[in-house]
Formats: C-alpha cells, sequence, structure tokens
C-alpha cells in the first residue's frame, strides 16, 4: 500500500513537544519576562515621561514591541532584560518625540503614611531631590532612572545605551556625583 494513501487508526494520544531555541530564533519565556520587569520598565518609562499615565501606555506599548519582536532576540547581545529595556528606552523617547518636549518629574511618588516627625524631613528631600534631578542633563537622568528605578548593573546599561561597558559605568558615576552635590546645594 502507497505511504501517502495510508491513514493512522487507532490513535489514543498525541505528543506535544515545548519549542526549543535554535541559535539564530532563540524562544523567551514571554511570560516570565514580563511578571519579572513590568514593574521595573514602568518605573523607568514614569521617570523618563513624569507622567504616569503615559507611562502606562508607553510600558504596554514597549511590552507589545517586544512580543512582536522577540525572535530578534539574540542572546550574544546582552540579556532579555537588557534587550527588552532598549524597547522600552525607544517607546518613551518615541513618546518625548512626539510631544517634543523633555521629561520631568511632575507627581510625588506615593508614600506609605509617615510618621509626622519624619513626613516633613521626607518632603525635603523629595523637593531636593526633584530639583537636583531637573537640574541633570537629559541623559543623566535617564542613566539614573536605568539604574536605580530599572535596576540594571552596568552591562545591561551599556547595552541599552549602546556604549561600552566601562564608558557607562563612567557615565553613571559622573551623573551620580553631580547629583549628588546638586542634592547637597539644595539641602
Amino acid at each position: 500500500m502507497d505511504a501517502a494513501v495510508r491513514r493512522s487508526t487507532d490513535v489514543t494520544s498525541t505528543l506535544t513537544l515545548p519549542l526549543t531555541a535554535t541559535r539564530s530564533h532563540p524562544v523567551l519565556d514571554f511570560d516570565t519576562l514580563y511578571r519579572a520587569a513590568r514593574d521595573d520598565v514602568y518605573a523607568y518609562v514614569a521617570t523618563l515621561l513624569g507622567d504616569r499615565s503615559a507611562a502606562e501606555d508607553v510600558t504596554a506599548s514597549a511590552f507589545e514591541r517586544a512580543f512582536l519582536k522577540q525572535g530578534t532576540y539574540k542572546p550574544a547581545r546582552g540579556t532579555e532584560r537588557a534587550w527588552l529595556f532598549g524597547i522600552a528606552r525607544n517607546a518613551a523617547l518615541d513618546e518625548l518625540r512626539r510631544r517634543k518636549r523633555s521629561a520631568a518629574l511632575t507627581a510625588e511618588p506615593a508614600d506609605d503614611a509617615p510618621a509626622p516627625e519624619d513626613a516633613a524631613d521626607a518632603a525635603l528631600r523629595r523637593a531636593a531631590l526633584r530639583t537636583a534631578l531637573a537640574g541633570l542633563a537629559p541623559r543623566e537622568r535617564e542613566l539614573i532612572a536605568l539604574k536605580f528605578h530599572a535596576g540594571l548593573d552596568n552591562a545591561e546599561l551599556a547595552n541599552v545605551l549602546g556604549v561600552s561597558v566601562s564608558n557607562a559605568g563612567t557615565m553613571l558615576h559622573r551623573a551620580v556625583t553631580k547629583l549628588r552635590k546638586a542634592i547637597d546645594e539644595h539641602a
């Protein structure tokens, strides 16, 4: 009997295999990546945009872009997290270009009801920090946001910004030094 004509009979189960990564197309565990990075991506984007509502939209857009382009991820170029933050950065910069304005922190972060005597001191520190951040160049604010809001290490910073690891470390050190000096002057 011809093999093309024969049909399977009495099949009682099927075998499913998980997708496997190849060198050219690694498979991302997108659900895990999303759950691990969503809050950090939102904090980073909110810092760049200064608008929580727009940050929600841009974060959703960044994850949508990442999902659609997950076949372009190359492990040799950096971590999944750095790749994701690169996409988020581009989405936030697209929004800023669309608005034709620079990002500034406009809303105060939510607090967990501090003691009354600590509230005034915390408010003064936040005001000094906001003023100092506003005095930084946009690139320096972005470095601070990637490092402290997104929690990226220097290698991931370098991947997102397209610079060497040592350059990323130097730029970050200079930005933090400048921020500390500005806070000291305002305090």
